[in-house]
């Protein structure tokens, strides 16, 4: 899996001066009412692209989904005011929140100031995509939605291999994590997820349930990571759904005769025999070879559209046996 770049992060410390100040708001009240409260505007989640969740049953549900032990060290992305935070508290041993906004980390921590689950809390302060992460054993999110794929493959590289991750994404991302093989949303994001977990939907999220709504749909889906993974090269296996998901709908065969591809499995080809020590016989064709190589696995007609996971791997694994 690919490695995310580092970052340095800082705990942020509670202290009464670091708490939102309110004498900010004054100018921006009165637009607040006209707009119904659309706008956060003690907060600014539009520029992080979090929506806060309000509805306490909808919070409670994604904790119970993640069937938490008191044992447990659960990562929280994205925090916001700390709606979700409380509840992840009480049921297990520490959480770890990482939230890009500082005064929204100052708000999570004055949730639980003065209290018992104060100590149970660490906040970390900067861009999750970005952070070497601690240990830990579950993941619980309300995403912001422009982080959605990397958090996911930033979650299935993570090693130790984590239990779960409950997470809640836009719908229409939701639906193309779970989506199977022969399915509208089937496609690349999901046959490289599928891979190395079993994702679940487990919950739809109404826009009223949020503070400023969304201006879409929201769904709640659980990630099981396989342990062990699979001994499979997620740069191989993302590099041939690359080529037959870049035209789902064609033949395999069309796709490997798109523009560029052939040059570039040349060039991998010719870089795998120096390597190994093997002299390319005059004449060789790579057409020909990636030709050979559909034909003898069966896959040379087929599309992307209506191959699962197996089907994948098993035409991978015929280009390796190749050399390629």
């Amino acid at each position: 899996m690919p490695k995310a770049t580092t970052s340095t992060f800082r705990t942020q410390p509670t202290s009464a001066a670091q708490r939102p100040k309110k004498n900010g708001e004054s100018s921006s009240s009165g637009a607040a009412s006209a707009a119904g409260g659309a706008r956060n505007h003690l907060f600014d989640t539009a520029r992080f692209g979090q929506h806060i969740l309000t509805n306490p049953l909808v919070a409670q549900g994604i904790v119970d989904k993640a069937n938490l032990k008191p044992t447990d060290i659960v990562l929280e992305v994205g925090p916001g005011t700390g709606n979700l935070t409380v509840r992840i508290l009480s049921a297990c041993r520490k959480v770890v929140a990482v939230e890009m906004d500082p005064r929204m980390a100052a708000e999570v921590q004055k949730r639980v100031l003065g209290k018992p689950e104060q100590k149970k809390l660490e906040v970390m302060i900067g861009d999750f995509v970005k952070a070497d992460l601690p240990y830990f054993d579950v993941c619980i999110s309300n995403t912001p939605y422009q982080i959605s794929s990397p958090l996911v493959f930033k979650l299935l590289s993570h090693r130790p291999i984590i239990k779960c991750a409950v997470l809640m994404f836009q719908r229409e991302f939701a639906l193309r994590l779970v989506a199977t093989s022969g399915s509208k949303l089937w496609g690349r994001l999901a046959a490289n997820v599928q891979l190395y977990a079993r994702v679940e939907h487990i919950m739809k999220v109404g826009k009223g349930n949020f503070r400023p709504p969304p201006q879409v749909e929201s769904s709640v889906v659980r990630i099981l990571p396989r342990d062990p993974p699979p001994p499979v090269k997620f740069e191989e296996f993302d590099g041939l759904n690359r080529i037959i998901f870049s035209r789902m709908n064609k033949t395999i065969r069309a796709n490997f005769k798109a523009k560029g591809v052939a040059e570039l499995a040349e060039r991998n080809f010719k870089t795998y025999c120096a390597e190994q020590g093997i002299i390319i016989e005059d004449g060789f064709d790579i057409r020909e070879k990636i030709d050979t190589i559909l034909l003898e696995t069966g896959y040379a007609d087929n599309r992307a559209a209506k191959m699962d996971v197996d089907d994948l791997l098993k035409l991978l694994a015929a280009f390796n046996v190749a050399g390629m």
